[in-house]
């Protein structure tokens, strides 16, 4: 019998993934559920992002936790891994065992602080439509063997949906341009990234709890993402999310 749940599952991220024409979307937090959303459908254990600035500049904007999240941002720093050759080549970075020759002799520095941190095998899937590379996406596991076809092709559906949900809120956006929305999406990494540290230190925890914290409060008022870090850091944000023990 088909697994009902799953199903349910999946249609409902295809419908949040194509539901982006709305006032204020949020980019970042769209592509934290973006990758959200792979670690729950797909048999991989993490997910990240990258995204492209006007100027061709491979940046990292969303991960699904934080180590992976380190990871991406020293791929940019090194100017290499799966991401960032399937953006600059357009194409699928096929299944990659990292303990391979050729996952060293491709990414000698990201390989072998991806196999540090326990991941097995990358691919990356392109978040392009037609000509129009936007970024890409990182689907990492963590087990013994590849992500199998299916697996493949519904990881790039999902990055597909994605990118089609981005550049349709950018095609019916009056008041930014693209260079201007990317330049808003670079900025609002920096906020998020600048309160979770100031939530972490708050509540004496993690990068990753304090995250979620905030994530969740967002979701939960259905505020943007940025707005609630913006109000972290200027200590308006509602007390429940300020004080430890929320």
């Amino acid at each position: 019998m088909p697994d009902t749940s799953r199903e349910e599952r999946l249609a409902a991220a295809f419908v949040e993934l194509s539901d982006t024409l709305v006032r204020d979307f949020d980019v970042i937090g769209f592509l934290h559920t973006l990758t959200d959303h792979c670690v729950e459908l797909l048999e991989v254990a993490a997910a990240g992002v990258l995204l492209s600035t006007p100027q061709g500049r491979v940046v990292d904007v969303a991960a699904s936790d934080e180590r992976t999240r380190a990871l991406e941002m020293a791929s940019v720093e090194w100017d290499e891994g799966p991401c960032r050759d399937c953006f600059h080549f357009g194409v699928q970075v096929p299944d990659v065992p990292l303990e391979s020759e050729e996952a060293r002799r491709r990414w000698p520095r990201f390989t072998p602080r991806a196999l540090l941190m326990g991941f097995t095998s990358v691919v990356s899937a392109p978040l392009r439509l037609h000509a129009q590379g936007i970024g890409a996406l990182n689907l990492f596991r963590d087990v013994a063997g590849p992500l199998d076809a299916s697996q493949l092709r519904l990881g790039q559906a999902l990055a597909d949906t994605a990118t089609i949900g981005i550049l349709q809120q950018r095609s019916v956006s009056e008041q930014m341009t693209v260079t201007a929305q990317l330049q808003a999406a670079l900025d609002s990494r920096i906020i998020i990234e600048q309160a979770k540290g100031n939530l972490a230190q708050r509540h004496r925890t993690g990068a990753d709890q304090a995250f979620v914290l905030m994530r969740s409060y967002a979701r939960d008022h259905r505020a943007r993402l940025t707005d609630i870090a913006r109000q972290v850091l200027d200590g308006t944000a509602d007390a429940s999310l300020l004080k430890p023990g929320r």
